[in-house]
Order: structure tokens, then C-alpha cells, then sequence
């Protein structure tokens, strides 16, 4: 079985990859010819651990190849896979399908008989069956197969969560694609992974509404914490204890200063944007994106309201990342902080381990640090907002000796107050009490 792997970003390199090390011919295919370059030197173009090593065996090993032909590549395929980006569309928030509708007509002049044509992106309810219509009116007289086939990796964890995988949804409009995708994932069926088959339309409401549900355990969590600050509660412990009940879990209740990355926010927004579109409205996740946006800008004028208290003009910022282990910024909560705390006249220096490339062109007038200490040298206030290892092991004393202040404000709460004992900072976490408040503040 030969597979083509249309679009070589997250989701389609670390499919790709993992594809090939499944044992199968695998090409993946990109526009882009840089993209191609770096990746046929065997360089990864987004930083995902384990992925760098996968991506040199198999390639060296001949089964995985990359290509900016997408006509060859398609031609010779038996199951073509579909992850290019579905990003939010300016004005209503519906996922934005230019590049899967010009994928398809590709695909469509392409491809051989019998092929299976699976949509891997994140797409609304009835994009399959669209895109199944839009490729038959093209190609009338070949026969093909429609799967949606979701994916739900993390990022940080990747390639562990394809190889070892909760579950598989498979989205099928006939026998001889749910027959492909059996044999596509057969390494994982060996292993007794659970794979749902079911219809495109369902393999397509799976998704968002799982993506949505995990958001609003994000926002609920963020909002017990506030509660949990008004009270004199501690939200790690309300999380912990209500985690342990079976029905509702212990993942994503993490307070924190809002989600962020590359499927929370676009995926909540259209999936309410779909309820709004089929008269069936998701108020309740219409919602969460809504204090989701608040809960970012709350979170600046903490800070900012600290500045002031104190006469600080300057702060650190540890982590630009939506989280650890990856170097993607999109929509993280950085990009709505650091501007506001710019705004209201603070200057930022800031740090993060693998971030900094992507995030200094998106953010401006930012003085950029090689480390954690350099950034906090001199600094007013020390804002964490990515909880990276390499935080979690930073020796507070020094940190309050470099600074100009003693402000921590620690928005994953990553320390405890035993890590206080002796720095001299007055410690702000999320839902939890102030450690160290001196007297006249």
C-alpha cells in the first residue's frame, strides 16, 4: 500500500512519519520547496520531541520520501490523506476550507481508480460529503472512497499519541474505505487500540465536540480558581479531588491563564460558528471562547495592576510556547498578554527554549534573552506562562537576587510555597493564596 500525505505541517508530518514507521510507502507532499529541502536534509520543521529520529530511519530506510508533486505523488497512491490547515475565518470564525477544496480538485485530476481519499484536517460537519461530491463532479467515471479520519494528537506528545493512541475514528461512506483504513491502522488494531467506524458525519462532530468539551474543563477549572481566590481555596486540591471521580477525570484541570495553540481556539469558534450556521446554537461553548479572550486579558492586568501598585517597569516573561515541548505560539496566551503589558508602558524582556524564532516576528519591541536568569536580570515583575522543565528547576533565591524587584507571578502554578521559603518574592499563582506579601504592599 502506497500512502500521499497532502500537507507537511503538524498534523501531516508527524501522520506521515508515523505512517512510515508503521511499515508503509509513504510521501509526503508540500507546496512549499523549502519546507521539501529541509526536510529531504532530514531536518524537522516544527519541534516535536522523538519526531527527528523517525523522520531519519524511515527516510533513510526508504519509506518515507518528500515531494513538492502532488499530481505524480497522487497518481501512484492508494490512500491519499488530506492535513492541510483549516484555519478560522475572518468575521464568523468558520473554518476557512480554501485549501482543502483546492487539494481535492488536485486529488480529483489525479488520482487512479479506487483510491481511498481520507480527510485527516479538522473540518465542519458535511465537508466530507462535499468534498465526496465535489471530486465525483469532477471525475464522474472513477471510482473512490471517502473517509474522514480525525486526528487528536497532543503537541508535546505527538508521536507517542499516534503510536499508542486512546482511539481511532474512522468516518467511512463505504466498505472498501473502512476496509483501507483497517489495513492502514492494522499495527494499531494488533494492539486491540479501539477503532470507531461510523459515518463522515459523525467522524467529523467527534472532533469538534471533543476538542470543545476539553476547552470548557479548561475554562471551568479557570474559573473555579477565580472562586477559589475570592474564597481562600486552593484550586490544585478542589482539581485533585474532583478529578478522582471517574466521571469527570483529572486531565485538563489545570487553571492557567487560558488555552491557546492550534486547535482549542479555532476549533471552539467554529464549532459554535456551525451550531449558529444549522440553527442548532452550542451556547455553551460560545461561552467559553468568550471568557477564554477575557481570562487572557485578566490575566495582564494582574500584572499590570502590580506594576503600578509597586513602581515596577519592566518584566520578565519565562515561556512564549501555548505550552511545553513545542515551539508553536499560535494564539497563545503571550501574544494578548505581552502586547497589553506593552501598552500600559512596561517594557518585556523575555525567554523560551524553543519558541523564540517563530515568536519574534509576531512580537515587537521585545528585548529577547538566552536564558531565564539573563531575562530577569533587572526586572520589576517575573511573569511564567509556560510551565517548561526548565523553569520548574530555577533556584528562586538567585532569581530574586537579579531582579529589581520581588514580584513572581507564576501563571501554571509550577511552584509551591516551600520553593518561596527564603527567596525574598512575594509570589501570585492561579487560585491559590499569596506567599510572601510584605507589609506596606
Amino acid at each position: 500500500m502506497k500512502i500521499a500525505m497532502i500537507g507537511t505541517g503538524y498534523v501531516g508530518l508527524v501522520s506521515g512519519v508515523c505512517f512510515a514507521e508503521f511499515g508503509f510507502q509513504v510521501t509526503c507532499v508540500d507546496k512549499n520547496p523549502v519546507i521539501i529541502d529541509r526536510l529531504r536534509a532530514g531536518e524537522v520543521t516544527i519541534y516535536e520531541p522523538g519526531l527527528d529520529e523517525l523522520l531519519v530511519r524511515n527516510a533513510r530506510d526508504g519509506r518515507l520520501t518528500f515531494t513538492t508533486e502532488l499530481a505524480e505523488t497522487v497518481a501512484d497512491a492508494d490512500v491519499i490523506f488530506v492535513a492541510v490547515g483549516t484555519p478560522s475565518r475572518r468575521g464568523d470564525g468558520e473554518a476557512d476550507l480554501q485549501y482543502i477544496h483546492a487539494a481535492a480538485d488536485e486529488i480529483a485530476a489525479a488520482m487512479k481508480p479506487n483510491a481511498v481519499i481520507v480527510i485527516k484536517s479538522t473540518v465542519v460537519v458535511g465537508t466530507n460529503a462535499d468534498v465526496r461530491a465535489r471530486i465525483a463532479r469532477a471525475r464522474p467515471d472513477v471510482p473512490f472512497s471517502m473517509v474522514s479520519n480525525p486526528e487528536f494528537l497532543r503537541e508535546g506528545s505527538a508521536v507517542e499519541d499516534f503510536l499508542r493512541p486512546d482511539r481511532v475514528v474512522v468516518g467511512v461512506h463505504d466498505d472498501a474505505g473502512a476496509a483501507a483504513m483497517k489495513r492502514v491502522y492494522r499495527p494499531l488494531y494488533l494492539r486491540e487500540t479501539p477503532m470507531i467506524v461510523t459515518t463522515l458525519e459523525n467522524a467529523e462532530i467527534i472532533k469538534y465536540a471533543a476538542n470543545a468539551f476539553l476547552a470548557m474543563k479548561v475554562t471551568f477549572i479557570n474559573e473555579v480558581a477565580d472562586l477559589c481566590e475570592k474564597a481562600g481555596g486552593n484550586v490544585q486540591d478542589v482539581a485533585r479531588a474532583i478529578g478522582m471521580d471517574n466521571r469527570i477525570g483529572s486531565k485538563f484541570l489545570h487553571a492557567g491563564p487560558g488555552f491557546g495553540g492550534s486547535c482549542f481556539p479555532k476549533d471552539t469558534r467554529a464549532y459554535a460558528a456551525t451550531g449558529r450556521k444549522m440553527d442548532a446554537p452550542q451556547t455553551l461553548i460560545e461561552q467559553v471562547v468568550s471568557v477564554n479572550e477575557q481570562r487572557k486579558r485578566s490575566m495582564a492586568e494582574r500584572v499590570i495592576e502590580a506594576a503600578r501598585r509597586t513602581g515596577a517597569k519592566s518584566v520578565a516573561v519565562l515561556g512564549i510556547a501555548f505550552k511545553p515541548n513545542t515551539d508553536d505560539i499560535r494564539e497563545s496566551p503571550a501574544l494578548d498578554i505581552i502586547p497589553a503589558l506593552q501598552k500600559a508602558g512596561l517594557s518585556v524582556r523575555a525567554h523560551d527554549p524553543e519558541a523564540r524564532e517563530a515568536a519574534e516576528s509576531v512580537l515587537h519591541d521585545v528585548t529577547w534573552c538566552k536564558s531565564a536568569y539573563e531575562a530577569v536580570d533587572g526586572a520589576g515583575i517575573t511573569l511564567l506562562l509556560t510551565e517548561w522543565n526548565a523553569y520548574r528547576a530555577l533556584d528562586l533565591k538567585r532569581v530574586s537576587t537579579l531582579m529589581s524587584g520581588r514580584l513572581l507571578f507564576d501563571l501554571r502554578n509550577v511552584f509551591n510555597a516551600q520553593d518561596l521559603e527564603g527567596s525574598g518574592l512575594e509570589y501570585h499563582s492561579v487560585g491559590r493564596p499569596l506567599v510572601g506579601k510584605s507589609a506596606n504592599t
